[in-house]
Protein backbone atom coordinates (compact mmCIF):
# COMPACT_ATOMS: atom_id res chain seq x y z
CA UNK A 1 0.00 0.00 0.00
CA UNK A 2 1.41 3.14 -1.03
CA UNK A 3 1.93 6.04 1.95
CA UNK A 4 -0.63 8.53 -0.23
CA UNK A 5 -2.94 5.97 0.04
CA UNK A 6 -2.29 5.01 3.44
CA UNK A 7 -2.26 9.03 4.70
CA UNK A 8 -4.20 10.57 2.21
CA UNK A 9 -4.51 14.47 2.05
CA UNK A 10 -7.83 14.57 3.74
CA UNK A 11 -6.81 12.87 6.81
CA UNK A 12 -6.45 15.37 9.14
CA UNK A 13 -9.91 16.93 7.81
CA UNK A 14 -11.31 14.31 10.31
CA UNK A 15 -9.02 15.03 13.10
CA UNK A 16 -9.78 18.91 12.83
CA UNK A 17 -13.52 17.93 13.25
CA UNK A 18 -12.86 15.99 16.10
CA UNK A 19 -11.34 19.12 17.58
CA UNK A 20 -14.19 21.37 16.36
CA UNK A 21 -17.07 18.79 17.56
CA UNK A 22 -15.10 18.54 21.17
CA UNK A 23 -15.29 22.20 21.72
CA UNK A 24 -18.34 23.31 20.23
CA UNK A 25 -20.93 20.76 21.56
CA UNK A 26 -19.43 21.00 25.44
CA UNK A 27 -19.44 24.60 24.89
CA UNK A 28 -22.70 24.73 23.62
CA UNK A 29 -23.99 21.99 26.86
CA UNK A 30 -21.70 24.43 29.32
CA UNK A 31 -23.57 27.76 27.54
CA UNK A 32 -27.10 26.08 28.56
CA UNK A 33 -26.23 24.78 31.59
CA UNK A 34 -25.38 28.47 32.66
CA UNK A 35 -28.26 30.54 30.84
CA UNK A 36 -30.59 27.70 32.53
CA UNK A 37 -29.08 27.29 35.97
CA UNK A 38 -28.62 31.45 35.74
CA UNK A 39 -32.00 31.98 35.55
CA UNK A 40 -32.98 29.98 38.68
CA UNK A 41 -30.73 31.97 40.55
CA UNK A 42 -31.69 35.24 39.29
CA UNK A 43 -35.56 34.15 40.06
CA UNK A 44 -34.41 32.63 43.54
CA UNK A 45 -32.32 36.07 44.58
CA UNK A 46 -35.45 37.86 45.14
CA UNK A 47 -36.76 36.20 47.75
CA UNK A 48 -33.38 34.95 49.28
CA UNK A 49 -30.38 37.18 47.98
CA UNK A 50 -28.32 35.40 51.18
CA UNK A 51 -27.83 32.50 49.38
CA UNK A 52 -26.67 33.60 46.18
CA UNK A 53 -23.48 32.80 46.60
CA UNK A 54 -24.06 29.39 48.08
CA UNK A 55 -26.43 28.39 44.99
CA UNK A 56 -23.74 29.47 42.51
CA UNK A 57 -22.19 25.58 42.30
CA UNK A 58 -24.33 24.59 39.22
CA UNK A 59 -23.37 27.76 36.79
CA UNK A 60 -19.64 26.50 38.18
CA UNK A 61 -20.35 23.05 37.52
CA UNK A 62 -21.59 23.86 34.45
CA UNK A 63 -18.26 26.01 33.03
CA UNK A 64 -16.11 22.51 34.25
CA UNK A 65 -17.92 21.03 30.67
CA UNK A 66 -16.34 23.09 28.51
CA UNK A 67 -12.77 22.42 29.92
CA UNK A 68 -13.46 18.84 28.83
CA UNK A 69 -13.86 20.14 25.68
CA UNK A 70 -11.02 22.11 25.34
CA UNK A 71 -8.65 19.66 26.82
CA UNK A 72 -9.80 17.23 24.19
CA UNK A 73 -9.25 19.81 21.10
CA UNK A 74 -6.02 20.92 22.52
CA UNK A 75 -4.38 17.64 22.38
CA UNK A 76 -6.23 16.92 19.22
CA UNK A 77 -5.09 19.52 17.57
CA UNK A 78 -1.93 19.09 18.90
CA UNK A 79 -1.10 16.16 16.86
CA UNK A 80 -2.46 17.66 13.50
CA UNK A 81 0.10 18.26 11.02
CA UNK A 82 -0.06 19.00 7.33
CA UNK A 83 2.19 16.78 5.90
CA UNK A 84 1.30 12.96 5.20
CA UNK A 85 2.38 11.52 8.54
CA UNK A 86 -1.30 11.90 9.84
CA UNK A 87 -3.13 9.11 8.99
CA UNK A 88 -6.65 8.54 8.03
CA UNK A 89 -7.09 6.20 11.10
CA UNK A 90 -5.88 8.71 13.53
CA UNK A 91 -8.19 11.52 11.97
CA UNK A 92 -11.39 9.08 12.29
CA UNK A 93 -9.97 7.88 16.03
CA UNK A 94 -9.84 11.96 16.67
CA UNK A 95 -12.81 12.62 14.98
CA UNK A 96 -14.53 9.90 17.47
CA UNK A 97 -13.46 11.33 20.84
CA UNK A 98 -14.24 14.89 20.00
CA UNK A 99 -17.75 13.46 19.56
CA UNK A 100 -17.35 11.42 22.29
CA UNK A 101 -16.42 14.77 25.13
CA UNK A 102 -18.84 16.81 22.71
CA UNK A 103 -22.07 15.36 22.98
CA UNK A 104 -21.65 14.20 26.49
CA UNK A 105 -20.74 17.30 27.28
CA UNK A 106 -23.82 18.61 25.50
CA UNK A 107 -25.89 15.89 27.74
CA UNK A 108 -24.46 16.89 30.68
CA UNK A 109 -24.68 20.51 30.73
CA UNK A 110 -28.70 20.11 29.77
CA UNK A 111 -29.19 17.87 32.86
CA UNK A 112 -26.92 20.64 34.95
CA UNK A 113 -28.83 23.50 33.96
CA UNK A 114 -32.05 21.69 34.41
CA UNK A 115 -31.19 20.12 38.29
CA UNK A 116 -29.90 23.82 38.78
CA UNK A 117 -32.72 25.85 38.06
CA UNK A 118 -34.87 23.55 39.88
CA UNK A 119 -32.63 23.08 42.68
CA UNK A 120 -32.06 26.33 43.48
CA UNK A 121 -35.76 27.54 43.64
CA UNK A 122 -36.43 24.89 45.68
CA UNK A 123 -33.67 25.69 47.95
CA UNK A 124 -34.41 28.84 48.63
CA UNK A 125 -38.29 27.54 49.45
CA UNK A 126 -36.44 24.84 51.71
CA UNK A 127 -32.94 24.81 52.55
CA UNK A 128 -32.38 20.77 53.11
CA UNK A 129 -32.71 20.25 49.31
CA UNK A 130 -29.51 22.08 49.06
CA UNK A 131 -27.27 18.57 49.49
CA UNK A 132 -29.89 16.21 47.22
CA UNK A 133 -29.07 19.23 44.60
CA UNK A 134 -25.05 18.93 44.80
CA UNK A 135 -25.71 15.29 45.18
CA UNK A 136 -27.84 15.14 41.64
CA UNK A 137 -25.30 17.79 40.17
CA UNK A 138 -22.53 15.48 40.70
CA UNK A 139 -24.25 12.72 39.33
CA UNK A 140 -24.97 14.85 35.85
CA UNK A 141 -21.38 16.01 35.80
CA UNK A 142 -19.96 12.69 35.96
CA UNK A 143 -21.69 12.04 32.41
CA UNK A 144 -19.29 14.97 30.95
CA UNK A 145 -16.27 12.63 32.69
CA UNK A 146 -17.63 9.77 30.67
CA UNK A 147 -16.83 11.25 27.98
CA UNK A 148 -13.75 12.80 28.82
CA UNK A 149 -12.64 9.29 29.97
CA UNK A 150 -13.68 7.73 26.79
CA UNK A 151 -12.03 10.44 24.19
CA UNK A 152 -8.99 10.20 26.60
CA UNK A 153 -8.92 6.48 25.51
CA UNK A 154 -9.19 6.70 21.94
CA UNK A 155 -6.91 10.16 21.69
CA UNK A 156 -4.13 7.46 23.09
CA UNK A 157 -4.94 4.57 20.59
CA UNK A 158 -4.25 7.12 17.48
Amino acid sequence: MADSEKNPVYGPFFGVMGAASAIIFSALGAAYGTAKSGTGIAAMSVMRPELIMKCIIPVVMAGIIAIYGLVIAVLIAGTLSDNTSYSLFSGFVHLGAGLSVGFSGLAAGFAIGIVGDAGVRGTAQQPRLFVGMILILIFAEVLGLYGLIVAIYLYTKA
